[in-house]
């Protein structure tokens, strides 16, 4: 063989080899390997509908659960909730640091005096992490608002998974007296009115708003699971903070979910979705796990486009029936949209 046909085959065969290895990190060959979702399964592998039955009556199932989320709680704040029917609850997943987002949210839209005839509730569900300064002033802010619901787990972006089944624990624990829940990222802003006008007739929310007389409201024990939903794919590219292989889950689309920045649960959604994560194998990413659990309730994701996952672009118009929008980092941007939407009769 001449140096020049080796030569030739060694280019050849590292660009074959770089083309194969560029496919392998970019997930193209993991994708011909992914199964089809029409053929959807994930563990446990049973009907968690009858064994959600059976623990929201208080009966043993003669399966054991697969999770129990069993970190303790370290603050409860279990008078939040006592004596009263609530009509809703603000569950704000929140990271330990973030003291000035939870003073804001407190001031506007997490105030439960905004309307004096509509019992609201707000606590912001926190882990645990390093540093006796942080934990200090963790606890005296516990001490002086009481809202604080803290369990013993690392606050990290991996762990939101815990952190979301722990707060849907605190609900069916220590407040389950409440017909909606709203759980929510501490860097949203929301609108109480609107969050209050939706509940109210989901399925025509804003429209219903021009009747002049609308008498509608939803059953007490409707099932809601809301927000804005996605119909997406799993990433396969080795690179992405997404990245998904095939062991943890093997098919070519998610189950539809609700974006975890804000979405809307009933109370008889926040039992069955609790109560079916005991038999659903634990997933890194909560939004794609809520969505999971949904899907083998079975229990439609409702979308709705005035949850906005992006920054929704500020004007008086534009807000007039937002629900929520994520991108309010800036306490004092907060305050602000907050005010202003306040003053026109929106939030």
């Amino acid at each position: 063989m001449s140096v020049r046909n080796l030569k030739l085959k060694v280019k050849y065969f590292m660009i074959i080899a770089s083309i194969i290895w560029i496919s392998y990190q970019l997930g193209l060959l993991t994708h011909f390997m992914e199964e089809d979702y029409l053929r959807f399964t994930y563990p446990y592998n049973v009907n968690i509908k009858k064994l959600i039955y059976e623990l929201r009556n208080n009966q043993t199932p003669e399966i054991p659960p697969l999770n129990s989320y069993n970190f303790p709680f370290l603050k409860t704040c279990k008078e939040k909730c006592a004596n009263k029917p609530i009509r809703l609850v603000y569950i704000v997943k929140s990271a330990l640091e973030n003291f000035d987002s939870r003073f804001t949210i407190r001031q506007t839209w997490g105030y439960e005096r905004r309307f004096s005839d509509v019992e609201i509730r707000t606590v912001f569900v926190v882990g645990n992490g390093d540093g006796e300064r942080l934990r200090s002033k963790v606890n005296a802010e516990s001490a002086k608002y009481g809202d604080i619901v803290q369990a013993d787990f690392k606050d990290s972006y991996y762990n939101n998974t815990i952190k979301t089944m722990i707060s849907f624990k605190w609900a069916v624990n220590f407040c389950s007296n409440s017909r909606f829940y709203l759980f929510v990222d501490d860097d949203y802003y929301i609108s109480t009115r609107n969050v209050l006008r939706f509940i109210r007739n989901p399925a025509n929310y804003p429209r219903y708003l021009n009747d002049e007389i609308d008498d509608f409201e939803l059953p007490e024990d409707v099932s809601l699971y809301a927000g804005y939903v996605f119909f997406s794919s799993p990433h396969r590219h080795l690179f992405s903070k997404w990245y998904v292989s095939l062991q943890e889950y093997a098919f070519h689309m998610w189950p539809p979910y609700v974006t975890a920045g804000a979405y809307i649960v009933s109370l008889s959604a926040l039992f069955d979705m609790y109560f079916g994560s005991m038999y659903t194998k634990h997933f890194r990413f909560d939004d794609v796990y809520l969505g999971i659990i949904a899907k083998k309730i079975p229990l439609e994701p409702f979308h709705c486009e005035h949850f906005h996952f992006y920054k929704h672009k500020y004007s008086d118009d534009n807000y007039r029936f937002t629900i929520a929008s994520h991108g309010y980092k800036s306490s004092l941007e907060l305050s602000q949209v907050w005010n202003q939407q306040k003053s026109i009769g929106n939030a």
